[in-house]
């Protein structure tokens, strides 16, 4: 049976000079540069890109060895530039210019944590909101004072640049990206085989503090309110009948949630019914009004409402773009997962 051309890689330019942070070289070849396609990922072609072929140091006495230089920056459909070990190290001046060049042409820049300050070097943040590692913050502010610094997100996007946080929101970025080129399935599958969460918002805090052994009480009570509304997504939740189920004042309830979650019970929520509906959108042929009350939005009108307002798109424009089939059964979204 005949399969029809193979899908085009989507083009991944790893940007790399001395003082590119190795986690984030790895973070970024984790996500990109393995081969998941028995799984139903599409093919990415990563390529590392620096301003001449020789092998760059990386700290811990590792290095990495470009396989492209600049010029490739002009076939990249999305370029990643890596955090910093000394967040003031000057980037070379022809990957700035690169840099540059390739934002006026439109291509989407990605920078993991201190990654901010080497777009910044470009000038490609003056006057842009961008986010970057909480202890980093004033840093960012003092040398780049054009820059809008927001001091608590995981990640953000400002025309057609995203920045993010440190270490593990760097993770949380990379699979954002995937996840809005190639659909809410693709990431979760590079999520599972990273054995990491396959779905934190942007907008969460950077930072929980950290729990006493009254609040950890109240985090495992919490954890359970999530475990039900994620099992009966399709009945209405309010924050005083969560509140209830955890034995708590709404009062006392939505701050415990978001001192343990790092967001609001209700952001939460729609976040939560928004992936519930990209994967039946994506999986199933149900007609738009029946994926609304599934995922408990009520109305086909509010979920088009909330995947304008989250996604930039309709859930029929979606489905259009990421419905696959990947011979896994239909999701039951009223039914408790095993």
């Amino acid at each position: 049976m005949a399969t029809g051309p193979a899908p085009t890689p989507t083009r991944i330019a790893l940007v790399s000079f001395p003082g590119v942070r190795a986690f984030d070289v790895s973070v970024i070849t984790e996500v990109w540069g393995v081969d998941r396609t028995d799984r139903g990922v599409p093919p990415f072609d990563l390529r590392r890109i620096a301003a001449d072929p020789a092998p760059i140091p990386l700290r811990g006495g590792l290095s990495l060895t470009p396989d492209r230089t600049l010029s490739w920056l002009t076939r990249a459909d999305l370029i990643v530039v890596p955090g910093l070990d000394d967040h003031l190290t000057p980037a070379p001046a022809p990957v700035l210019e690169a840099l540059r060049r390739a934002h006026a042409r439109s291509t989407p820049i990605a920078a993991l944590c201190g990654g901010a300050f080497t777009l910044a070097q470009a000038g490609l943040l003056d006057g842009r909101r961008a986010v970057t590692h909480w202890n980093l913050t004033d840093l960012l502010r003092a040398h780049h004072p054009r820059v809008t610094v927001v001091p608590d997100a995981l990640f953000l996007h400002d025309d057609n640049i995203w920045t993010s946080a440190g270490t593990a929101a760097g993770i949380d970025l990379c699979l954002h990206l995937v996840r809005t080129t190639h659909g809410a399935e693709a990431a979760a599958a590079i999520a599972r085989s990273m054995v990491t969460a396959p779905f934190r918002t942007g907008t969460q805090a950077q930072f929980i503090e950290h729990p006493t052994p009254h609040t950890d009480r109240d985090a495992d009570t919490l954890a359970a309110v999530r475990a039900h509304a994620l099992t009966h997504l399709a009945e209405p939740h309010t924050v005083a009948g969560l509140a209830a189920r955890a034995r708590m004042s709404p009062r006392s309830f939505a701050r415990h949630f978001q001192a343990t979650t790092g967001t609001t019970p209700l952001r939460w929520l729609i976040t939560q019914r928004i992936a519930a509906a990209q994967k039946l959108l994506e999986r199933t042929d149900l007609p738009l009004p029946e994926v609304a009350r599934r995922t408990g939005f009520g109305s086909e009108i509010t979920m088009r409402q909330h995947f304008a307002t989250h996604l930039a798109t309709s859930p029929r424009d979606y489905r259009l773009a990421f419905q696959h089939t990947l011979g896994q059964p239909e999701v039951d979204m009223e039914r408790p997962h095993p």
